[in-house]
């Protein structure tokens, strides 16, 4: 596995480094290059500041709300079999529902534009995808002439949000089979059939499906705390690890369930990186997405307009990007020759065969 590889050598020799100097001091030490997997507990921070640098700038003087549009249980089989087809189907049906029923003038009458990033864990490691959309209170009327506020309250009511997601998501999904293109491997080789998949399509559609909104965030830097802890977030960080003993892994977690109470959990390292592996996304499939009037192709003059509505004039303050600094005097440190792993292995024998010369010498 990809994803595994690349952490086992993260921040080691294996991937090279570079040799820092302290623009003050003059204080020198090797640093070893990080393997830049999304997946990486490690590799997030240098990410996450980079890409909220580039974003806090397009953050509106409005509050901004947060909505969690989560898949049934028991889809979650299906989805890990076809995550890339059934991944994509979430973001786009449940991003369809928000745009349909802002656009309708019996609730907002507006077109709107959100960020979505998804997320496929709970807090025991688990397999339960949902995304998050982070949306403000309110939009563009549909001819562009004005900015129209939501309530302060909420934003669209979210059993509408439900059942037209559901209606959507199943839609679509019957679509994808009906033109042959899910896969169905082990327990699910019965739902091959149009009439097992019919009936399977039919529970779905009596459940209640989850759509969640919480209050509205009170001004832009909440957001950007939020969007800091979510946009870059891995299934679990190095924080919760407890313990690695006897061949089994303890980390902390939240049980929700139980109001929200911290436990401590217990696996085999095999179940442990079982549960890892569920999360890592197929290649190109992209977790961090824009819609509507923030789509790529339009954020740019949609942001434009909005700012002169809103009377907007100030740009937002923009994190600053952390770097490197001098363990001796806390300046900046600056990258001052690149190596590569062979480099280092030398340099650690060379290293090596001097501390041995000199522990001959001494006896």
């Amino acid at each position: 596995m990809a994803a595994l590889d690349a952490i086992v050598r993260c921040r080691t020799a294996a991937l090279g480094g570079h040799r820092d100097q302290c623009v003050r001091c003059g204080h020198q030490a090797i640093s070893f290059n990080s393997c830049r997997n999304r997946h990486c507990p490690r590799c997030q921070g240098n990410a996450r500041a980079k890409w909220l640098a580039a974003g806090a700038a397009e953050l509106l003087p409005v509050p901004y709300f947060h909505i969690v549009f989560t898949l049934p249980h028991e889809l979650s089989a299906l989805a890990l079999q076809n995550k890339r087809l059934l991944y994509d189907l979430l973001y786009r049906t449940s991003a369809a529902t928000m745009l349909e029923l802002a656009r309708d003038p019996k609730h907002l009458g507006a077109d709107i534009g959100f960020l979505g990033v998804l997320h496929t864990w709970g807090q025991n490691l688990e397999h339960h995808p949902h995304v998050h959309y982070i949306v403000p209170a309110g939009g563009l009327a549909l001819d562009s002439s004005r900015w129209i506020d939501s309530s302060p309250r909420f934003f669209l009511p979210v059993k509408a949000l439900s059942r037209v997601f559901r209606g959507k998501f199943c839609e679509e999904l019957c679509e994808l089979f009906q033109q042959d293109r899910l896969q169905f491997h082990g327990s699910l080789q019965p739902l091959a059939s149009p009439r097992r998949f019919g009936h399977f399509l039919w529970q779905l559609s009596e459940k209640d499906w989850v759509v969640y909104a919480k209050p509205p965030f009170p001004g832009a830097e909440h957001v950007l705390n939020y969007l800091a802890r979510y946009t870059h977030r891995v299934a679990i960080s190095n924080h919760r690890l407890v313990a690695f003993q006897s061949g089994r892994v303890s980390f902390r977690w939240r049980d929700y369930a139980h109001g929200g109470k911290q436990k401590v959990m217990t696996v085999s390292a095999h179940e442990f990186l079982r549960r890892f592996l569920l999360h890592v996304l197929p290649a190109g499939l992209v977790r961090i997405r824009h819609f509507g009037i923030f789509a790529n192709r339009r954020r740019a003059a949609a942001l434009e307009r909005c700012r002169l509505l809103l009377g907007m004039s100030a740009s937002a303050d923009l994190p600053e990007i952390p770097r490197l600094r001098c363990p001796a005097c806390s300046a900046t440190m600056l990258i001052m020759e690149r190596l590569t792993s062979s480099q280092l292995y030398f340099r650690s024998y060379l290293t090596w065969s001097a501390q041995r010369r000199h522990g001959d010498d001494s006896s």
